[in-house]
């Protein structure tokens, strides 16, 4: 497993992959976050909210973590039969939502959806423009891309501080 994706310890499940062993969209959500992508990724988070929170593997039905075109993170999108795998953030601060909505683009859209074997639905970050026809693979993008990816994420995070502290 790369060392730099969040590991629980989740077991050894082969059906699992090792990658997933004020909030101005959708007010009241909670604490808990239902990730997919780039925000699976300890260094990722760390650079945007200052820690990595604690989580769990969770899987999502009939959804996809979809490739997108010119772009290095996915987007989760429906997709009858599929399966989805992705980690539920737990203990998020109202301050640590303000942070990822806004680092999010805005062609995602805060949902509710139901993750396998909880009774309530979590909030995730859907999709809403076009995708690409290939699944995005966490463990390709760890090996080509998070490097550069958490460097963005710091200088994004850098230049948020600017700006609100300009305002």
């Amino acid at each position: 497993m790369h060392d730099r994706i969040l590991d629980r310890s989740f077991g050894n499940d082969p059906a699992i992959p090792a990658a997933v062993v004020g909030m101005s969209r959708l007010p009241g959500v909670g604490e808990r976050l239902f990730v997919y992508g780039t925000l699976q990724f300890g260094p990722v988070l760390e650079e945007l909210i200052g820690r990595t929170p604690d989580c769990e593997v969770a899987v999502v039905r009939d959804w996809r973590v979809a490739t997108l075109p010119g772009r290095l993170y996915p987007g989760l999108v429906a997709a009858p039969g599929r399966m989805a795998a992705g980690l539920v953030l737990e203990g998020l601060t109202p301050a640590e939502w303000e942070v990822l909505d806004a680092f999010e683009d805005e062609e995602y859209e805060l949902r509710a959806i139901e993750v396998i074997g909880r009774t309530d639905p979590v909030p995730t970050y859907v999709w809403t423009a076009e995708v690409g026809r290939n699944d995005w693979v966490p463990e390709v993008f760890a090996a080509d891309h998070l490097d550069r990816f958490v460097e963005r994420s710091a200088r994004w995070r850098r230049e948020a501080a600017h700006r609100t502290a300009g305002q």
